[in-house]
């Protein structure tokens, strides 16, 4: 359900998949080809929430937070994972169950394992893999790795454009 908070409502772009279960509230925009899927909250009723293009929202993940949320291009975020009020950039992949707290920053091309938890205000390079509780950098991603993140962004595109025709 996409609902106004306070009178602003989300803008979403027009080729958007939005599960029926799914619920964007208030100050929150989505680009083109994304999607949200089953009983993911997208509540921007804080602070502005701000979702690029070819990004797929996992089911049941929550994006809220007390600081604005910024999340890029052609990101995967996993089910379950909790992103709030944290920055994901482009062509990257946020696990499933994994967590954002305020303030964190992940970079462009790196990968958040399952279950990591990202505390608030750390931020990462472009190009790694963090895994942990709390979330550390273990490595660079190889060349390899990185065309997977988009061969998984693509793949949710592509996904999203059947479940518009159920």
């Amino acid at each position: 359900m996409i609902r106004d908070f306070e009178g602003i409502k989300p803008e979403i772009h027009e080729s958007v998949y939005v599960s029926e279960s799914a619920e964007i509230i208030g100050k929150v925009s989505i680009g083109e080809n994304s999607s949200v899927w089953y009983t993911s909250v997208i509540r921007g009723d804080d602070e502005y929430i701000k979702i690029g293009k070819n990004t797929n929202i996992q089911d049941g993940t929550v994006i809220h937070g007390e600081l604005k949320t910024e999340i890029g291009d052609n990101v995967t975020i996993g089910h379950r994972a909790i992103v709030h009020g944290a920055k994901v950039g482009n062509n990257s992949l946020i696990g499933m169950g994994a967590i954002l707290l305020d303030g964190a920053e992940i970079g462009e091309f790196s990968i958040v394992g399952a279950g990591a938890l990202v505390t608030s205000g750390k931020k990462f390079p472009d190009g790694m893999l963090i895994i942990g509780s709390p979330a550390k950098a273990v490595r660079e991603l190889t060349d390899e790795e990185k065309k997977g993140l988009l061969k998984s962004a693509d793949m949710y595109v592509e996904t999203a454009e059947k479940h518009k025709n159920i």
